[in-house]
């Protein structure tokens, strides 16, 4: 699995759909349906590994192969995946945050 191919990627796709989501927040006026987009952006990553998974053909809940197999930490695809993905993650959801309470 080469990971830093798919976090460039799943990156890519994120920074779209923040994109898509700032643009739609010119129509909301209510504070709370604002929010609520950054509960939906946390869908879109979670739906994003997925999809991006399944284009690389890799089984999220199959162990990931590590270079020492006695190593009593085995870690699930997903869980490799989230640890090196979610500095991306948390990067564009603070962009939009601060996207989403400015008062501009």
């Amino acid at each position: 699995m080469d990971i830093d191919g798919f976090r460039a990627e799943l990156e890519t796709r994120l920074l779209i759909e923040k994109e898509y989501l700032i643009q739609e927040l010119s129509s909301i006026n209510d504070d709370k349906k604002k929010l609520d987009l950054l509960g939906r952006f946390n869908e879109k990553y979670k739906e994003l590994i997925k999809r991006l998974a399944v284009e690389n053909g890799i089984d999220l809940n199959a162990l990931y192969p590590t270079e020492n197999p006695s190593n009593s930490e085995n870690l699930s695809n997903q869980q490799i995946i989230l640890g090196k993905t979610m500095s991306v993650y948390d990067k564009l959801a603070d962009e939009l945050y601060e996207k989403l309470t400015s008062r501009n």
